[in-house]
């Protein structure tokens, strides 16, 4: 283990709390970006095509990310550093290999602006005389554009973030709110609630392998999974919560340039900096609760419209009509103001998804490079920041053009479920044997790490039967 700059870090007195409203904020930002995929797209496609037969896997799948949060969360809230800088730090090698897996993982993200497209194309039918295709990928570009510009006169790029996606995640609940207040939606609860305790009945068709892809995407992003949930650290880390509020954040154009370093800090053995800390660990768990509990309660609530109105008519959202099949059969049920709500809830789902990844990759890219290469501190973290931006937009607006967004969602996916299973093994290192000599008693990790030991064994049986059921029969 390469923790030997550990102990070389300054000691500094935990940063003072600074209430709950204040400091609530990346586990929103967590719920929102979470709604993009799996609770749009693949929790409703199973649900419309299979039924209820795989529904009770939902509140699992969502709860095994709770230890992982919760580990990320505690190394940058008790050294200020990123996650990836604790996989250097653990091992070099470890950290390269999961960097450059992560780099393969996220070139295919530009497949959410054109998903989010979908709805707008729909919404719009603009520009007229163009393709199903062509208006969709008009409207994913078209919202790159704007964020792009956003970011570029924000004055902190995570309060823009925080902000936007705040107004997402209330958008999306109050949407999907009202559209389960159909009279079918209601109707259809009771068997629905059923469904969550196992599967009910039989399955509505035969299971088809060419879905283990979707499932298994479904099971591990009912949440924030793969890589994505790394971006939980930078979030925290730009919130400045807890020793991350020593070290500086990205600002934007618009902004006065602030210093971000690379290293971060660890607290002093002092009373001020235990009771400090009983604080934040305390502002952690409610933090990853309302990620992880809003993203279910928005999870089931898609599911309960793909049970209630797409399996009855037999309709699933694939290819360039992921939000067009929901919207069409709400114009049936509640007409032109139902088709519209409906497309207006999907479009802040997919869309937002561009702009809190483009920017988290960003960091991530940022952040790893400074941390590796010491000589590139002679340019500042906005500067890096911008450079990888400006390379994943181009980058993504081309691979945009590369096929339908679902199938490139799934080969993102695909790839970051390699992390998904390594991380708790690294998590545990971590936090458990390499942090804790250099912390002072009250800092150190109290509870079991059985959580982690049960998110790897799950997501290990999840690569095994996915390999089986993919390949095998």
């Amino acid at each position: 283990m390469n923790n030997s700059n550990l102990q070389q870090l300054p000691r500094q007195t935990m940063p003072r709390f600074p209430g709950w409203l204040a400091a609530l904020g990346p586990g929103v930002v967590w719920m929102a970006l979470a709604q993009g995929s799996g609770e749009l797209i693949w929790w409703p496609y199973m649900v419309a095509k299979y039924g209820l037969t795989f529904l009770w896997l939902l509140i699992p799948a969502c709860l095994l990310q709770y230890p992982l949060n919760l580990e990320i969360g505690r190394y940058t809230l008790l050294t200020g550093e990123s996650i990836f800088h604790g996989f250097i730090r653990l091992h070099r090698g470890f950290g390269i290999f999961l960097w450059l897996l992560m780099t393969v993982s996220f070139l295919w993200f530009g497949a959410f602006a054109s998903a989010g497209g979908t709805a707008l194309a729909e919404l719009t039918h603009w520009p007229q005389g163009w393709s199903q295709r062509g208006q969709s990928l008009f409207w994913g570009y078209a919202s790159i554009a704007v964020f792009i510009s956003a970011i570029l006169a924000s004055g902190v790029v995570y309060t823009l973030i925080e902000r936007f996606m705040k107004l997402v995640a209330v958008v999306t609940v109050v949407g999907l709110l009202c559209a389960c207040l159909q009279t079918e939606v209601q109707a259809a609860i009771p068997s629905f609630m059923q469904g969550l305790l196992g599967p009910v009945g039989p399955m509505p068709q035969p299971w088809d392998s060419q879905d283990a892809s979707k499932l298994l995407t479904a099971i591990t992003f009912a949440g924030l999974g793969g890589f994505w949930i790394l971006f939980y650290s930078y979030w925290l880390r730009d919130k400045g919560a807890g020793m991350a509020g020593l070290v500086g954040r990205i600002t934007g154009l618009g902004g006065a340039e602030e210093a971000v370093l690379c290293e971060g800090f660890l607290p002093t053995d002092e009373s001020k900096s235990a009771v400090r800390w009983q604080i934040w660990r305390r502002f952690l768990k409610v933090d990853i609760l309302v990620g992880i509990l809003g993203n279910l309660f928005t999870t089931l609530m898609t599911c309960l419209l793909a049970y209630a109105l797409l399996l009855p008519k037999g309709l699933l959202p694939q290819e360039y009509e992921l939000a067009v099949v929901q919207s069409q059969f709400f114009a049936v049920t509640w007409g032109e103001i139902g088709r519209l709500l409906f497309l207006v809830v999907a479009a802040a789902f997919l869309t937002d998804t561009w702009l809190a990844t483009a920017d988290a990759v960003s960091r991530i890219q940022a952040d790893i490079v400074l941390t590796l290469f010491p000589k590139s501190r002679q340019w500042s973290a906005r500067r890096w920041y911008y450079i990888f931006l400006a390379l994943l937009t181009v980058i993504t607006s081309f691979t945009m053009q590369l096929d339908a967004p679902g199938p490139l969602i799934l080969i993102s996916a695909l790839i970051g479920f390699i992390g998904t299973i390594l991380f708790p093994v690294a998590l545990y290192l971590m936090n458990y044997h390499m942090l804790p000599p250099h912390l002072p008693a009250w800092a150190r990790p109290k509870g079991q790490p059985w959580l982690l030991g049960l998110s790897f064994i799950a997501y290990l049986i999840l690569a095994a039967l996915y390999l089986k059921a993919r390949f095998m029969l």
